[in-house]
């Protein structure tokens, strides 16, 4: 590990000698090309340097220990000991460092909410889902795009497609792929009751314009009307957007805006993205079985976490956390819960199983 870190070290420091260099200004191209590289290789670095003085640091406050007694052996023991404490904390943390990354973590993505099991409570749970979503991205500063959203009567949602924009938008929300289970007794229950019914949530890493080639041969381009719950939020113009990909079946439809270019636009988004994890499941076999297999169908035995409001506890079943913050959570407070199953992901790296 050390020798790799060595040459990561080495690596980092040619790129500041070129970056300083009156030769890297000629071509900006590589210029931005190695200084993201640099800027990937800094954390490790600045880890590994740190690792590498503790040792220095350890060591010599061992040899001065020999050379003394009494009180001042104690003190310089106690301190060799505290930096091998450390020393062994820096080398975890450079473990992980050079972990294998996954490279859509820094990516946009696109978020896809649908009622499963449960009719219109489903449909009503979906819009807390879609709202607690729209809280994170908020305390997060993660611009949250509406692509396509479709509300029942009662102000549930059958459907919500979003484009999520900001630095690490799939790295924070890709824990939340799954089925969603609700208990709860529903306002419409005359008798206390409790419900279950689910709802499922897919997050997309968004593709790069390279990566995604579109054939305009393999696709077909609707105009409609926007649909809506009536009145004012009907769309007298044909401004919404149905695009249909042959070779996949994939359909994406938009008509949140009222141009017809910015609904074109975002559907395109989203057949991208749709596409590029289409081919790339296609391309790693059973981590597409997987995914497909934690998205599921919205079957009421197929989940990922429960929501149970009679104790307002949130369980989340791959990793078993609990919490007990319903109102919280439902705000947008998914912190304690993602990095509780970013670090078992860690772990899991760290030990081989994955």
């Amino acid at each position: 590990m050390l020798k790799r870190l060595k040459e990561i070290e080495k690596r980092y420091e040619e790129i500041g000698r070129y970056l300083s260099s009156g030769e890297a200004l000629s071509d900006m191209e590589t210029f931005t090309r190695l200084a993201k590289e640099q800027a990937d290789l800094q954390e490790i670095v600045d880890c590994y340097r740190a690792y590498m003085r503790t040792e220095h640091e350890m060591n010599a406050a061992l040899e001065e220990a020999e050379k003394e007694s009494g009180e001042m052996k104690e003190l310089l023991l106690g301190e060799h000991y505290s930096l091998k404490e450390k020393l062994s904390e820096l080398e975890t943390q450079l473990k992980v460092l050079l972990l294998p990354k996954d490279k859509n973590d820094e990516r946009n993505c696109t978020l896809e909410i649908r009622a499963g099991a449960g009719g219109e409570e489903a449909a009503l749970f979906a819009y807390e889902l879609y709202r607690m979503y729209m809280g994170y991205c908020e305390k997060h500063r993660l611009a949250f795009d509406v692509v396509n959203y479709n509300e029942t009567e009662l102000g549930g949602v059958k459907e919500a497609i979003v484009n999520i924009t900001g630095k690490g938008a799939y790295k924070r929300l890709k824990y939340e792929s799954g089925v969603l289970r609700v208990q709860r007794v529903p306002e419409t229950e005359s008798q206390g009751r409790i419900h279950t019914s689910t709802c499922t949530v897919a997050v997309l890493p968004e593709a790069e314009d390279v990566e995604v080639n579109i054939d305009e041969k393999d696709i077909r381009i609707d105009l409609y009307r926007s649909s809506g719950a009536g009145g004012q939020k009907v769309n007298k113009t044909e401004t919404a957007i149905r695009i249909t990909h042959f070779p996949t079946g994939i359909v994406v439809t938009c008509q949140d805006e009222r141009s017809q270019l910015k609904n074109k636009d975002k559907a395109f988004r989203v057949l991208k993205s749709r596409l590029y994890d289409y081919y790339n499941s296609r391309a790693v076999g059973a981590e597409a079985a997987n995914r497909r297999s934690l998205v599921g169908t919205g079957d009421r035995s197929e989940r990922i976490r429960t929501y149970n409001f009679p104790q307002s506890r949130i369980t989340d079943h791959r990793i078993g956390l609990s919490l007990h913050d319903m109102e919280g959570f439902l705000s947008g407070d998914l912190d304690a819960m993602i990095d509780a199953l970013a670090r078992r992901e860690t772990e899991m790296k760290l030990a081989g199983e994955v």
